[in-house]
């Protein structure tokens, strides 16, 4: 049984901001927080999903969050050039939901690219969207430090990444055993 989304600790009164982050542990509920974010808006709905299908097990993720979400979503699946995706996404009213950037970092890193580089490129973007973006991410530098250095490199360009984008961003929340935290909310502008 899937628990219920996550209830939102203040109402959202009014649209969705140019930019939310929303960061949490695995199985925190950020994926299923950001989706009820997005599907309250009153325009299209977008899912960037980063992911790639690469064994059974991930194909079978992929397929439950297709199926949580329902038929009223646009699916566009992109690995790598995120910016330009999202740039092309966010038209008109559509309100797009990206998922995830840790995924994306992990792809960045396994194809060699220049992840301070590409950082930049998905901050420059966000003023610049057409609509409203919801990123998730998952909080990986809670726990210890990680024993090799491709994996404290991970945590450290994750670690940059959710800095970078929260400052960008216009709200940002964390999440926890299913309930959100607000840990940033800017002025509508």
């Amino acid at each position: 049984m899937s628990p219920p989304a996550a209830p939102l600790n203040e109402p959202l009164d009014g649209p969705l901001p140019r930019a939310t982050l929303v960061l949490g542990g695995a199985r925190s509920g950020k994926s299923r927080f950001a989706e009820a974010l997005v599907a309250a808006h009153p325009g299209a709905h977008v899912y960037l999903a980063t992911a790639e299908a690469g064994d059974a097990e991930m194909a079978e993720r992929i397929r439950r969050h297709r199926a949580r979400r329902g038929a009223g979503w646009t699916t566009i699946e992109e690995p790598l050039e995120l910016p330009r995706a999202l740039a092309s996404a966010a038209q008109g009213n559509a309100a797009v939901l990206v998922d995830c950037l840790t995924l994306w970092l992990s792809n960045l890193m396994a194809a060699g690219r220049d992840v301070e580089r590409e950082t930049q490129a998905l901050v420059e973007v966000l003023p610049r969207l057409a609509g409203p973006v919801v990123m998730v991410s998952n909080e990986v530098g809670l726990g210890i430090v990680p024993d090799n250095a491709l994996a404290r490199a991970f945590r450290d360009h994750a670690g940059l990444l959710h800095q970078s984008i929260a400052a960008a961003a216009d709200r940002v929340y964390f999440l926890a055993a299913g309930l959100p935290l607000l840990l940033k909310k800017e002025r509508e502008r």
